[in-house]
């Protein structure tokens, strides 16, 4: 049984790694990616106080939130 299972699972883990292997090596992953450390980007440096100044205020502005 032990056996069994250990074949099951290096089988498994060999499998996902092929399977990772094959979506990082696509466009859209590199895409996903892109967009991923443009947005963490955006948000540091809004959290840091950069770029509010060189924002509209109506940007800025949000609406009330009702609760119902």
């Amino acid at each position: 049984m032990k056996y069994r299972d250990g074949i099951i699972s290096t089988f498994a883990l060999a499998l996902t790694s092929l399977a990772l292997a094959g979506v990082v090596y696509t466009d859209a992953y590199s895409q996903a990616a892109k967009a991923e450390a443009t947005g963490v980007r955006a948000l540091t440096e809004v959290a840091a106080g950069t770029t509010l100044a060189s924002v509209e205020p109506a940007l800025l502005a949000v609406a009330p939130v009702q609760v119902q």
